[in-house]
């Protein structure tokens, strides 16, 4: 086997230099210590039953009550040519190599048809399937040469030895090849199925960083700057201190609360130390926004009952997004959140009557790296929800997102709250 030249620690690899290395490693015929047993039960039944085959054909091409009888030594060929099969698998060259070797020693030795025709077909499938084409040609070419060598003096006439041989093998051949571009598709799809679970994850956890971060770091940095133009106002001062600390605190509690998520993937018996927000956070999330300066209303409608916590995730988030976006955009202004209930969906609304329909336009965009609206409409979408945001007709920015509601996680959720809180 050729051996790559080793790169240099500042030179790059080829385009499919690895990949053919990595082949070439998966297919030598020298095994390692920490390799694959040389042969499994499977590689056992196969050649059991293509011994089996053989044996049967044998015996059927050469009737003992005909012209020809059966020879020992014959029989003793056809069942010692399937023993290479055991190591098909680990190496499908010489396993091939060794049946046409015994094929040929048949064909010299013993004066009846032998037909190795089962065996052949296992052998040369399984080069097909794990050599390159060059190597399974050379091995076809040989295969159809031995086969019709040993059919010479069977009672199939020449000219149908000479059609039904490179047949026979053109047929393996392709299977072998159709099993193999098969596998590389389901191979690639897999990996694609695995780099969008990925991909997934990482914007999930964007999502979350952004509204953990963004919100709290907002708010601290508003009560910073108001504690700064009200130096001299020692209760101006002290209020503003006393919420950044609880915006740092509350900061630091969902960003642990993040990681035990994240945690709990990689150990799924791993238990969440705190619960993630939900609907029923909205009062607090309000009570927040009053201490940062922003006047906000809040206002339940319909019957309340439990949310799947996936669903009151997604609520609590784009209200904490929405007035987030308030505050920093829509000035000196009122803010209002209002939660309906309905039989099969919840509505959160986050209305201002500010400037921030003019700001939020010249805002950067979402594609720019912005995780605001972008994040809200991801978190919507994945609900099979529906998000509107913009400006209003009589002024000011609303956000209005609508998440259909499961019968059964309904339920499910209100049975997890009952048992929580017996």
């Amino acid at each position: 086997m050729p051996r790559s030249r080793d790169r240099g620690p500042g030179e790059a690899a080829k385009p499919g230099e690895d990949r053919e290395r990595e082949r070439e490693l998966s297919h030598t015929d020298v095994g390692s210590d920490t390799a694959e047993p040389p042969w499994t039960r499977n590689d056992a039944l196969v050649t059991g039953g293509a011994c089996a085959m053989n044996l049967l054909s044998y015996v059927f091409f050469n009737d003992p009550s005909g012209q020809h009888a059966v020879n020992v030594a014959g029989f003793l060929l056809v069942a010692l040519a399937a023993l290479p099969l055991l190591a098909r698998r680990s190496h499908p060259v010489s396993a091939l190599a060794a049946v046409l070797a015994l094929d040929a020693t048949a064909a010299l030795t013993v004066p009846l048809s032998t037909h190795f025709g089962a065996v052949l077909i296992v052998a040369l499938y399984s080069v097909a399937r794990a050599r390159p084409g060059r190597v399974t040609a050379v091995a076809a070419v040989a295969t159809v040469a031995l086969t019709l060598l040993s059919q010479s003096h069977g009672r199939i006439p020449p000219w149908q030895d000479v059609v039904s041989a490179p047949a026979s093998t053109l047929i393996v051949v392709g299977t072998a090849l159709a099993v193999n571009r098969w596998q590389r598709e389901v191979e690639a799809n897999r990996r694609l199925l695995a780099d969008r679970a990925v991909a997934d994850e990482r914007r999930r956890i964007a999502r979350e960083l952004h509204d953990i971060v963004a919100h709290h770091i907002t708010t601290m940095q508003l009560m910073a700057g108001g504690a700064r133009a009200n130096i001299g106002d020692p209760e101006v001062v002290r209020d503003a201190l006393i919420t950044l600390e609880s915006s740092g605190r509350l900061a630091l509690r969902e960003m642990r609360q993040l990681l035990d998520v994240l945690r709990a993937g990689d150990e799924p018996e791993a238990e969440l130390s705190q619960p993630q927000p939900g609907a029923d956070d909205l009062d607090r999330l309000v009570a927040e926004s009053r201490l940062a300066g922003l006047p906000t209303e809040f206002s339940v409608h319909g019957e309340p009952r439990p949310l799947p916590p996936t669903v009151g995730l997604t609520v609590f988030r784009i209200a904490q997004e929405a007035l987030t976006n308030a505050r920093k955009y829509a000035g000196p202004a009122r803010t209002s959140v209002r939660l309906t209930y309905r039989q099969d969906r919840i509505t959160v609304e986050v209305r201002d009557d500010g400037a921030g329909a003019a700001l939020q336009e010249a805002a950067p965009p979402a594609g720019s790296g912005g995780y605001g609206l972008l994040g809200m409409r991801e978190r919507v979408a994945l609900h099979g929800g529906t998000l509107t945001a913009g400006p209003q007709a009589d002024g000011g920015f609303a956000v209005v997102a609508d998440l259909p509601l499961s019968t059964e996680e309904t339920a499910e959720a209100a049975v997890q709250h009952e048992g929580a809180h017996r």
